[in-house]
């Protein structure tokens, strides 16, 4: 499949930083629980490949999913990298001996992340690096400002490119762009959870693009009347109707569903190419109303 065959098309994070909207979560391959290795390496490791081959050119990722494991994986499977490859990775937070996600967002917690992933991934910069905030439901109130001016340090150094946010609030991405550019937000967000409607706008209107995760509920799959009506009516699954409709919500949404199968993969990829009707639309915004 060639890039201009994927749904959405490009995306330009930043000047010569171009992405497919149709990108890919790494999560999903480290062990149960995002912790400890895969249940089948192989199998991470063609799925990865296939991404690429598939003509995605943005996978997400962070050191701390396994820990470690998926940013090595990816090294393993890829590198040396196309030039079209574009990884995007998060810090502030770190895993404990039994797989819980305590925050690490003191200055040093902050670059040391930074060169574990560049020394991981195998790169020596890297493109952009999402400061995490809040939990996987979503911000908390805090100010940013030490952790992010820490990144922006590391940036000036030339060993991050762009800087992103994470589980933050309007309020935190205010702070942030008043110390330094941002790229992109990454939050909680789907067809049903939808309290950053306005937020998804008032980045599209800056050209900032907007990253949701979970898009079917997360670690509790959303269950919906309305989202099994269109599914079935269309004769496919929800979470290609989730996809679709959140490629469909507005043009500077990006896409990171993660699996660790190929044909996952595939139905992915074919699920996003999905377009919904006004009256499909209507109806699933029943979920969230």
């Amino acid at each position: 499949m060639s890039e201009s065959k994927l749904p959405g098309g490009t995306f330009a994070l930043a000047p010569g930083l171009n992405v497919t909207r149709m990108g890919y979560g790494a999560m999903q391959l480290a062990g149960p629980g995002v912790f400890g290795p895969p249940k089948d390496r192989d199998e991470a490791i063609a799925v990865l490949r296939e991404v690429v081959e598939s003509g995605i050119t943005h996978i997400d990722t962070s050191d701390y999913y396994g820990p470690f494991v998926t940013n090595e994986l990816i090294k393993e499977a890829l590198h040396p990298y196309p030039a079209s490859l574009h990884i995007v990775t998060k810090v502030g937070a770190r895993r404990d001996a039994e797989g819980a996600w305590p925050e690490a967002r003191k200055p040093d917690d902050l670059r040391q992340a930074v060169h574990e992933n560049l020394d991981h991934l195998g790169l020596d910069a890297l493109d952009v690096v999402n400061l995490r905030l809040g939990g996987f439901a979503g911000a908390e109130a805090a100010s940013l400002a030490e952790p992010f001016e820490a990144l922006v340090e590391l940036q000036q150094q030339g060993l991050i490119r762009h800087i992103g946010l994470s589980t933050v609030n309007a309020e935190q991405i205010k702070e942030a762009q008043s110390i330094a550019p941002i790229v992109c937000v990454q939050n909680f967000f789907n067809v049903a959870h939808r309290i950053d409607d306005d937020l998804v706008d008032s980045l599209a209107a800056q050209d900032i693009a907007y990253v949701p995760y979970f898009p079917l509920g997360g670690f509790s799959p959303l269950q919906s009347v309305e989202l099994a009506s269109v599914a079935t009516r269309l004769d496919t699954s929800p979470l290609a109707i989730a996809l679709a409709w959140l490629l469909q919500r507005s043009p500077n949404v990006l896409l990171i569903p993660g699996t660790s199968s190929r044909a996952h993969l595939r139905d992915n990829i074919a699920g996003a190419s999905l377009t919904l009707s006004d009256d499909d639309l209507v109806e699933l915004d029943r979920i969230a109303a």
